[in-house]
């Protein structure tokens, strides 16, 4: 693969004698890969140097997006295609020159974690094994108030690629009426992002609520087409989830490459292209040229000057006129406390008839699908009244990675019909170590 120039141009590399590595030479510091070599994206053929200059040749539009944030590592030692876990606290061995601050999160727990502010820090958790970017809506001098509000758009089972821009248009009208500025970019997966930089005066959980209210408002001009439903049970269609803006949740940031066998990357657009754009057309070997092209598409999201930090207010407002309308705070995540004015947390299921029954559990999401299927070949006559939407399959958090669960609705499958909850087939224990260990 051929690079074109560095957005910092005091780059140079050499061999290291006696082991298999490369030291690159960026802003003043010498940044060791080890195994350069190694394959991340088997599929695409592309090595773990090559992710490291991607990072580069795009550095300039990467530091935007996690520029002085704490940012949470999310490894994958073993490449894309291997298993990743979530590493909050920052290696004890570190070079001086990586920077951390302390954040505490809503379990009262503290750590510290990396701040990223140039591309040798850049460069050097990318050689951890950190794929895609994973930074907090703040800044790290001041952890309490966010600058930015995410809007995530998370198509479900089903749902296609023209329905997720179609959302994201409707997303720009309810912004741009209230005096917001949106960026959209691509997720890098199957959904999209709209970020808005917002003055750094308001709580989480104000973040939040705001969050909530413009999902309610989008929901409420397309209800066949958006929903802001958090239980899986009760959605259609795209799911803007309002919870990623709750403290301590990351999403990945702009240019970020994620762990598709493509090497997908999270890809800024401009607002004229998200009714035509195809995800797969923004890659690691197809963003630089792209890059250099078009420049950062996000230059200017930080500029006050040009409106393009907006105020809460607005949204504020829209909160106080749909809670007169009685809607009032949704669930939270289930790892936070309950909350005031929060409803039951209790899924809908199981407040009436239990109608789903978990049929998998297991570390690997192919595993938990395979389990899906031997579920279907048992029943026979009940599988054939699963529709797409009843079929969840959930990204679970455990203590340092996700596991998958997968449940069935059986609201359409006949009352005689419905076959009786079995053991999951696999079971997996997230917390079996632990407790073994313990």
């Amino acid at each position: 693969m051929s690079f074109g120039p560095l957005t910092e141009r005091d780059y140079s590399h050499r061999v290291a004698k006696k082991v298999e590595a490369e030291i690159l030479s960026i802003a003043g510091q010498d940044v060791k890969i080890s195994n350069p070599s190694k394959l991340y994206f088997p599929t695409a053929g592309l090595s773990k140097l090559q992710l490291v200059h991607y990072y580069l040749e795009v550095g300039e539009g990467a530091l935007r997006g996690i520029r002085n944030r704490p940012i949470v590592l999310k490894r994958y030692v073993h490449g894309a295609e291997g298993e990743f876990f979530f590493q909050k606290r920052a290696p004890s061995k570190r070079p001086d020159w990586v920077e951390t601050v302390q954040l505490t999160f809503p379990s009262g727990r503290t750590a510290d974690e990396i701040v990223v502010t140039n591309l040798a820090q850049l460069a050097w958790i990318i050689n951890l094994g950190c794929i895609d970017l994973n930074p907090h809506p703040v800044r790290s001098d001041d952890l309490d108030h966010p600058d930015e509000l995410r809007v995530d758009l998370d198509p479900g089972p089903g749902v296609t690629w023209p329905a997720v821009r179609e959302t994201a248009v409707l997303v720009s009208e309810v912004v741009d009426e209230l005096g917001l500025t949106g960026w959209p970019k691509t997720s890098g997966s199957r959904g999209m992002h709209v970020n808005i930089r917002i003055e750094r005066r308001w709580s989480f959980d104000e973040l939040r609520r705001s969050a909530l209210a413009l999902a309610r408002e989008v929901e409420s001009r397309a209800p066949d087409l958006v929903t802001s439903k958090w239980w899986k049970e009760e959605r259609h269609g795209v799911f803007i989830d309002y919870n990623q803006n709750a403290k301590d949740r990351t999403v990945a940031s702009a240019y970020s490459v994620r762990p598709t066998p493509d090497a997908r990357v999270s890809a800024p657009l401009t607002w004229d292209e998200v009714p035509d754009c195809e995800p797969g057309d923004f890659t690691l070997t197809t963003m630089p040229a792209r890059f250099k092209k078009l420049g950062d598409l996000t230059e200017g999201m930080d500029d006050p000057e040009a409106g393009a930090v907006g105020s809460l207010e607005p949204l504020l407002e829209l909160v106080k006129r749909q809670e007169a309308e009685g809607l009032g705070d949704a669930p939270w995540p289930p790892h936070y406390r309950k909350q005031a004015g929060e409803p039951p947390r209790v899924q809908p299921s199981k407040r009436k008839a239990m109608l789903l029954v978990i049929v998998a559990k297991a570390a690997k999401k192919e595993d938990a699908l395979d389990g899906l299927e031997r579920w279907n070949n048992r029943h026979p006559e009940a599988a054939t009244f699963i529709e797409v939407e009843d079929v969840l399959v959930d990204a679970m958090r455990g203590r340092y990675t996700t596991w998958t669960r997968v449940r069935v609705n059986l609201r359409n499958v006949p009352k005689d019909k419905r076959p009786a909850e079995e053991p999951p087939d696999p079971d997996y224990d997230p917390w079996e170590k632990i407790r073994s260990s313990s």
